[in-house]
């Protein structure tokens, strides 16, 4: 437990950066599952329309620490070449 002034602090901090985390981080997973709900009903047009939608979401998660550019990076191609599949 934290004894001096500046460990409480610090304890509030993380407490309050972890809250905003957590919300960011779901905001990026409800985008996500729209698109792949999208995808799994078989309609390009919503699809399209969602990964659109999500894009920036991840991206901004990437940019903000949420997750690593890498991973951003691979979502979002991979979600895009799965509605570019359900096109032909």
């Amino acid at each position: 437990m934290a004894n001096t002034p500046s460990a409480k602090k610090a304890t509030r901090k993380i407490a309050a950066r972890t809250a905003v985390n957590k919300s960011r981080r779901s905001r990026v997973r409800t985008f996500i599952r729209k698109v792949e709900e999208a995808i799994t009903a078989g309609d390009h047009a919503v699809a399209f329309a969602a990964l659109k939608a999500a894009e920036p979401e991840i991206n901004r998660a990437a940019t903000k620490g949420i997750v690593h550019a890498n991973l951003a990076a691979r979502k979002v191609s991979r979600l895009n070449s799965r509605v570019k599949a359900l096109q032909a």
